[in-house]
């Protein structure tokens, strides 16, 4: 029998929790503990609001502890279930074409950024102060996202970047870490910071030619590929990750940075 106002309580408690949170919450039921140990156990910012009004749902409609922690359980692993579908659709900046619908780069950069809830990694070639952009940055350095942007610096980029250094047009982003890409001396000159990328809690991947910049996302005639799900946005993050601990990444500033 449905039950809506439980089923919508439910829904946002999982969306407040997480997935493995929720696991954490059923678990709890089927222990059967008391709705004021739970509140405790669950009690994080943002949380304990949706944990209460699931719990009174429960109440008002009669349900048992055991049955609600079976719909969360189920509930979980449909959304785990859609998480690995892998959806890949094209990204452009430039030109629109009426008769071919597509995505634009300025819209789905920040998209993405607003989906990110714990960790934003990024990279890119060239960078300048862009308030969408910034914006967006901001918000997510707010809602607590680590949020990691890897840069070419001018110095790396041997005379082909000219201006400010690409690092300043983040600089006015709380919390928000820079990373640069240590050569080898000897490659100084012959080799570029070329990616261009934006990955949120390693589910969602935006993937192109687009540097940061508003003349990328708005102006240039750009191409990319927006993935979702899969193991494409994990694989990115993880190396993005794995290259910061083995020092092929390393903090900015740097010596590199430095000249």
């Amino acid at each position: 029998m449905s039950r809506p106002a439980f089923e919508a309580a439910a829904e946002a408690a999982v969306a407040a929790l997480g997935l493995s949170r929720s696991k954490d919450l059923a678990g709890l039921l089927v222990r059967g503990r008391t709705r004021e140990r739970i509140l405790t156990e669950l009690a994080t910012p943002g949380v304990r609001a949706a944990v209460a009004a699931f719990c009174d749902a429960m109440e008002s409609e009669l349900i048992p502890p055991t049955e609600a922690a079976a719909y969360v359980r189920g509930y979980v692993a449909a959304r785990r279930k859609a998480r690995d579908i892998v959806q890949v659709r094209t990204v452009w900046s430039g030109p629109s074409t009426p008769a071919v619908p597509v995505r634009a780069t300025a819209q789905v950069l920040v998209e993405v950024i607003n989906e990110a809830q714990r960790e934003l990694l990024a990279m890119t070639y060239a960078a300048r102060p862009y308030p969408a952009l910034t914006r967006a940055l901001t918000e997510a350095a707010g809602r607590g996202v680590q949020t990691h942007v890897v840069v070419e610096t001018l110095a790396g980029a041997g005379g082909l970047l000219s201006g400010r250094e690409p690092a300043e047009a983040f600089t006015s982003v709380p919390g928000l870490r820079l990373w640069v890409w240590a050569r080898d001396p000897a490659e100084r000159g012959r080799s570029r910071q070329h990616a261009k990328l934006a990955v949120a809690d390693r589910r969602t991947l935006l993937l192109g030619s687009a540097n940061l910049t508003e003349s990328a996302a708005r102006r240039n005639i750009e191409a990319g590929v927006l993935v979702t799900g899969g193991e494409a946005p994990r694989r990115t993050a993880e190396h993005i990750v794995e290259m910061q601990r083995l020092g092929i990444l390393r903090p900015f500033p740097s010596r590199e940075a430095a000249g």
